[in-house]
C-alpha cells in the first residue's frame, strides 16, 4: 500500500502550524505522531482519523467516513475519510482538530 503525497502535504502543512509532530511510514501509508501518539494519517486517498472510542460513534455519522479496519478487523476510535470527506480546507482542518484534541487528552508517551 502506499499513501497520497498530495494528501499528505496538506496534512502536514496543517500540523505544522500547531507544531510538535513526527512523520513515521507505517502499516503501509504515513502515520503523524503527536506526543508519541499516532493521531492522524494518510493510507492510499484516505484520512485516518484517531478520534477515540467515545467519539467514534459520532465520527462515523458523517460522510464519507468508515471504520478503520486495517487488518480485517475494526479498529475502535480510528476512522477512514474518503477524498471527498476531507477534499475542502475546512473539512480537513476539522478532521485534524478532532485527532488533535483527542491526542491532547493522552498522557505524553515516554521515550
Amino acid at each position: 500500500m502506499a499513501y497520497n503525497a498530495e494528501i499528505a502535504n496538506r496534512v502536514r502543512k496543517s500540523l505544522a502550524k500547531r507544531g510538535g509532530f513526527k512523520e513515521l511510514k507505517m502499516m503501509g501509508g504515513l502515520c503523524f505522531m503527536i506526543r508519541g501518539h499516532m493521531c492522524c494519517g494518510v493510507l492510499n486517498d484516505d484520512l485516518v482519523v484517531r478520534v477515540g472510542r467515545e467519539r467514534h460513534g459520532d465520527a462515523l455519522s458523517h460522510p464519507h467516513t468508515r471504520p478503520m479496519d486495517f487488518t480485517g478487523r475494526a479498529l475502535r476510535g480510528f476512522v477512514y475519510v474518503g477524498p471527498e470527506g476531507h477534499r475542502r480546507a475546512q473539512d480537513l482542518e476539522r478532521w485534524l482538530k478532532r485527532a488533535t484534541d483527542f491526542v491532547q487528552t493522552l498522557p505524553r508517551k515516554k521515550r
